[in-house]
């Protein structure tokens, strides 16, 4: 009799979990961001012009755990081949591989593993960043804008040495910087969940 109690008592749980699933699963908040609003552009200092560009195709995902924005996880996919500098030239030197590598290592990603509140509007975030197969922590900051309104605006800034990822060369008379700018600029929107915190 106790072990039929119990059983029943199992199969009740289960199908309360199975309708009510936990709270931080079922009340995170959801963001979808739009591509059409948004970029992902980069620049790099060079002896005669400052090479800059930006890639075409690429998604990016921002997802919470709950409404404490500091649960939330940022991750870019880029496809390193839709890069677009305005030159076919210089799109073909960063393809190949003494740049992006894009037939050994089609993607170029950032994957957030921290997020810290710095002031009202902006954030610290470690990441993972991997280009041309090579993965190394790096930060990006972010300036956030239209808090309270279900929908906003993303501004993150990077900066890496290309030479830690394996791209010591440059172009043919051109002397290229070791350092790049990225600039990622993010539209998106709350579809469902609560509000933020800061919302």
């Amino acid at each position: 009799m106790l072990r039929e109690d119990f059983l029943r008592f199992g199969v009740v749980c289960l199908l309360v979990l199975a309708m009510f699933p936990p709270w931080s699963r079922a009340q995170a908040p959801v963001f979808e961001i739009t591509p059409v609003q948004s970029s992902i552009k980069f620049d790099v200092k060079a002896s005669s012009v400052k090479i800059a560009g930006k890639f075409d195709k690429w998604d990016a995902s921002l997802t919470f755990a709950s409404p404490d924005e500091t649960t939330g996880v940022l991750e870019i996919k880029i496809q390193a081949a839709s890069v677009d500098t305005g030159s076919g030239m210089k799109n073909g030197k960063l393809k190949s591989k003494d740049f992006f590598d894009v037939e050994q290592s089609p993607l170029i990603t950032f994957k957030s593993t921290k997020i810290v509140k710095t002031g009202h509007e902006t954030y610290e975030v470690d990441g993972d960043f991997t280009i041309r197969g090579v993965s190394k922590p790096e930060k990006m900051t972010l300036t956030v804008s239209g808090k309270g309104t279900g929908s906003g605006e993303i501004k993150g800034k990077m900066v890496f040495n290309r030479k830690n990822y394996g791209m010591n060369k440059g172009i043919m008379f051109v002397k290229i910087g070791d350092h790049v700018d990225v600039d990622v600029h993010l539209k998106g929107k709350r579809v469902s969940g609560p509000p933020m915190n800061l919302e």
